[in-house]
């Protein structure tokens, strides 16, 4: 009993919903993870514990960087930089002068005793240690105002000179101001003017010169960009490694551009590379809960996995020496375009990008060449136009000018910084221009196979099922002729609402061809097709009941038609949602009037439903009501097809059959006056032609094929066409 009851309790949660997701994103990661650390196995079977298993020679020429020594002889010729210094405080130390003059000014103009002023000029000048104090204070006390001034001037001239000269810090803590002042006094200054320029100057003088940090740093890396690397060429031929010997930096890059990966995937490479490919794969879906709910669909998220382990494979099988610049990233993006939207396609190419380029050691420039080539992607996809193919090829080529544009340009700036061999700038850039055109076509023929696969339709598919020489569609052409007729006005009333308001036209005009197959299992129960086979309505001969069994089968037998046929699952959706759940009216009120309505419920005539849930497939259920209504009615006029369009929407809105959709009122308005127009243009009347015209037409007979009418009736034709009133159409 307990292990009945704990069996199927681990059965209700191994197949619980959230338990196939959680199963379905660890898979997914432990492929993705397995794929892209496969690309290491060729390093892991020539190095152990960093040193060599065997001898590597090289298969082509290959000049490598010695990134240490370059790094090391960068360091010293940066080290070997001056400081830039740049002069700052001349004013504060000018304005510091002019007020210590002043001062000293105003100490002399005070009417007090010259021990009062000594005191108050040794608190002002600090003189302590210079041998000449006596004389300095009583110079500044006692000489007359000419000689004080003509001090204060040449004091004054030569800080100009020192500042120009400039005041370092090594200047300021080596005390050497006596000498600048040496080195800088005017001319004409006698000794005695010398030690007193020297007193003031110490008290305000700081240095001037300080240490531009900023422009010091740019000189350094400007001087460490300036060595050229040291660079170490091994020829073909020549023995990259021996046998035993470790496995240097130096040694890694040479291999590394021998075409091996030189990650030493132990287990805690291999947990960094899942723990990458899990954080992305959580990115992703992430945007696609918070952006892009609807295609959280498993189909969807199938196709966006499966084309992300195809990359991957294709990254890790790449042989050696190929330039990663040709993997098919632009085909990846066009497909997940088309099967998705070109948003989650450029989030899903960037992390992919990523995931690769730390995964597969690519360069920094392959990885911004890419992403940026994405999002010119996204918007030259959203532009294509599905009628034609080759729309499809010309978008690659568009890709193709954007991706050497870009890499081009990527290049060239790197080319102002180091050395770049020209021939792997063309090699790359012919490389990614040829990508894009590959990548189009390659995505144009995987088309088909992933719509079957994924059971997706795409722009291009329905563009195929819109063919009139489809099988399905020529089979209704010939045993529901009413019906293909009637498919075709309401496909032309849907595609011109669904353009109005945003929708999806060419689903909309592809669902309603196909809306009404199922009336083909019997298509003589049919009114449409009763007067074009010359037949009496067989319901007369029928209980409402039963005849309404007949008419609200035709949805489900058509989902089983279109099973047979292998249309795609969306298009169901128009066949079982095009009467919602809506009631056979005329069966109704005919079982009303034989059994009395107390005997009949409106559930027992409704169709099974379910009702439209989405704009295409609410328009089209309008669309087959008004149409079939507007086509009832014998000539009528515009205001007669405006009220039915009307009547036939209150009524769809007063029956909730709308209520699932998420169409909004001022679509139904704008859908509404789209149908007025169609209709209307349905509607017009012929002029009749004139008796003469006719006799002239029964007359004159055509000589031969290819031969023009006589002479007579072609002027009759002229004029005929020249008269404004005909009706063109």
């Amino acid at each position: 009993m307990i292990n009945n009851e704990f069996i199927n309790n681990a059965k209700r949660i191994l197949t619980s919903s959230n338990t196939i997701k959680i199963s379905a994103l660890v898979a997914f990661t432990f492929l993705m993870t397995a794929v892209i650390a496969s690309q290491n196995y060729f390093f892991q079977n020539i190095i152990e514990n960093g040193i060599s298993k065997r001898d590597i020679i090289a298969q082509k020429t290959l000049t490598v960087v010695d990134v240490k020594r370059t790094e090391q002889h960068r360091k010293e010729v940066a080290s070997k930089v001056e400081p830039v210094l740049t002069a700052a405080e001349d004013e504060f130390i000018k304005t510091n002068l002019t007020t210590l003059e002043n001062s000293i000014i105003q100490i002399r103009k005070k009417a007090t005793m010259n021990s009062v002023k000594l005191e108050e000029l040794g608190i002002l000048l600090d003189l302590s240690g210079n041998p000449r104090k006596d004389f300095i204070t009583t110079f500044l006390l006692k000489s007359d105002d000419t000689s004080v001034n003509e001090v204060f001037d040449k004091t004054n001239m030569t800080l100009d000179k020192i500042l120009r000269s400039g005041i370092t810090e090594s200047d300021y803590e080596k005390n050497n101001i006596q000498q600048l002042v040496s080195n800088n006094i005017v001319s004409n200054v006698s000794r005695r003017q010398i030690s007193i320029i020297s007193a003031l100057l110490e008290q305000i003088i700081v240095p001037n010169l300080v240490v531009d940090e900023f422009a010091t740093e740019i000189a350094r890396k400007n001087a460490m960009n300036s060595v050229k690397p040291y660079e170490i060429t091994f020829q073909k031929g020549d023995k990259i490694l021996f046998e035993g010997e470790p496995v240097t930096r130096l040694k890694r890059d040479a291999l590394r551009q021998a075409g091996y990966n030189v990650y030493e995937l132990n287990w805690q490479g291999l947990l960094a590379i899942y723990v990458l490919v899990f954080l992305a794969t959580l990115m992703f879906l992430g945007y696609m809960k918070f952006f892009e709910k609807k295609f959280l669909e498993p189909r969807y998220l199938a196709i966006s996995s499966v084309l992300s382990i195809i990359m991957g494979l294709i990254a890790a099988v790449m042989p050696t020496g190929f330039s990663p610049y040709i993997l098919p990233i632009p085909a990846y993006m066009i497909i997940m375009s088309i099967f998705l939207n070109p948003r989650v396609a450029f989030i899903a190419t960037v992390i992919l990008s990523v995931v690769l380029a730390i995964g597969a050691q690519y360069d920094i420039q392959w990885l911004i060449t890419f992403v940026l080539l994405s999002l010119v992607s996204m918007i030259t996809i959203s532009r294509i136009r599905f009628s034609r193919r080759f729309d499809l090829i010309r978008t690659g080529f568009h890709i193709s000018i954007a991706g050497l544009v870009i890499t081009l340009s990527i290049y060239l700036l790197e080319k102002c910084l180091i050395d770049v061999s020209n021939i792997l700038i063309v090699k790359n850039s012919v490389l990614i221009f040829l990508n894009g055109i590959l990548s189009s076509i390659i995505a144009l023929g995987l088309f088909p196979v992933f719509e079957s696969w994924f059971k997706i339709i795409t722009p291009y598919g329905l563009a195929e099922l819109a063919d009139h020489n489809q099988p399905l569609l020529k089979r209704l052409q010939f045993e529901a002729p009413g019906t293909y007729h009637h498919s075709l006005m309401v496909s032309n009333l849907c595609e011109a609402a669904a353009e109005a308001i945003g929708a999806n036209p060419i689903l909309a005009r592809v669902g309603a061809f196909y809306h009404d197959i199922g009336k083909l299992k019997r298509p003589l129960f049919f009114v449409e097709n009763q007067s074009y086979f010359g037949i009496e309505n067989p319901h007369t001969k029928l209980n409402p009941r039963l005849s309404k069994m007949v008419i609200t089968a035709h949805p489900k037998d058509g989902v089983e038609i279109a099973k047979e046929y292998g249309l795609p699952p969306i298009i169901h959706n128009f066949i079982l949602q095009h009467h919602g759940e809506g009631l056979a009216s005329y069966f109704y009120n005919q079982a009303v009037q034989e059994e009395g309505i107390e005997n009949v419920k409106e559930e027992q005539f409704r169709y099974t439903g379910p009702k439209p849930n989405t704009k295409e497939t609410a328009i089209l259920m309008i669309a087959d009501a008004v149409e079939s209504a507007v086509r009832s009615l014998k000539n009528p006029t515009p205001e007669e097809i405006e009220k039915i369009i009307d009547k036939i929407i209150v009524e769809r809105l007063n029956d909730t059959q709308l209520a699932d959709s998420p169409l909004t009122l001022h679509d139904i308005k704008v859908i509404a006056a789209t149908f007025s127009r169609i209709l209307r243009g349905m509607q017009h009347n012929r002029i009749k032609y004139q008796e003469n015209i006719a006799e002239e037409f029964g007359k004159n007979k055509i000589v031969m094929p290819n031969k023009l009418l006589d002479e007579d009736l072609e002027n009759k034709i002229k004029q005929l066409e020249q008269r404004g009133d005909e009706d063109k159409d």
